[in-house]
């Protein structure tokens, strides 16, 4: 989203977070395809264009349902950059941290057997710090705590670059620097995910307003547990300046 107000500010945006279901990673196969694609209906029932499945353990376990369901509806997905990550790391040991069901999914390991032999992937998952990062406590020194705990394994192999595969994890940028300083490259997919959007929305014919008019869309917040808390959150962690756009926030209610 902070990426999409960056790159498309004009379009209208409802930000859905299964918060009430939150981690995903620590749930099944059979519930994360069933749930994701309740939650993209209720998307294509409210008029959304397109939708970007902006969690990698959905896009790895439900996309590909999704997509058969809601054939008319682009569908965007996001998976860990393992790809640009061998491309830039120069000594060839790369971290992944993600849940566990992306790191177990047949879609992440799919990609990983494409990419070359010389690269060493360090793969570690990241339980319990999605709910931390839900709860506002990014930052904090339980946060801190575990993430230093889970880096280790990746720090001592000598990796030079680090893959946030979780659409969560960016917001622990500041955290892993502290803790690692400026020694390791971090990757995320958001500007090529939104830059996937816009072509997506173009192949689609959806205009994009024009940029010169200044005009900024909307931004609707939906929670499916506390949507002030998500509210707050998007304030806090987000780098766009939501002020200059129409921002409210609702509760989602039950789903069909």
């Amino acid at each position: 989203m902070d990426e999409a107000l960056r790159q498309l500010p004009e379009h209208d945006y409802i930000y859905l977070a299964d918060s009430a279901n939150a981690p995903y990673g620590e749930k099944s196969s059979e519930w994360i395809a069933q749930r994701s694609l309740s939650l993209c209906q209720h998307l294509v029932h409210v008029g959304c264009d397109a939708i970007v499945v902006a969690c990698n353990t959905a896009t790895a376990k439900a996309i590909e349902h999704i997509r058969k369901e809601l054939p008319n509806t682009p569908m965007v997905g996001v998976e860990p950059g393992i790809k640009p990550a061998a491309m830039r790391s120069e000594n060839g040991i790369v971290g992944v941290l993600a849940t566990q069901a992306t790191l177990n999914s047949d879609k992440f390991n799919a990609l990983l057997a494409t990419l070359p032999n010389h690269c060493r992937f360090i793969k570690q998952a990241g339980a319990g710090l999605v709910p931390l990062i839900e709860s506002g406590h990014a930052n904090s020194e339980d946060t801190l705590e575990l993430l230093a705990k889970y880096l280790e394994p990746i720090q001592d192999a000598g990796a030079d670059t680090l893959v946030l595969g979780c659409t969560h994890y960016p917001f622990l940028r500041k955290a892993i620097r502290k803790l690692l300083g400026d020694s390791i490259t971090l990757i995320d997919t958001s500007e090529a995910v939104i830059r996937q959007l816009k072509r997506q929305l173009e192949n689609q014919g959806v205009k994009t307003p024009d940029k010169s008019s200044d005009h900024h869309g909307s931004v609707h917040f939906v929670s499916s547990k506390d949507e002030l808390k998500l509210l707050a959150m998007a304030q806090e962690l987000m780098h766009s300046d939501l002020e200059s756009h129409a921002v409210d926030a609702a509760l989602l209610g039950s789903l069909q």
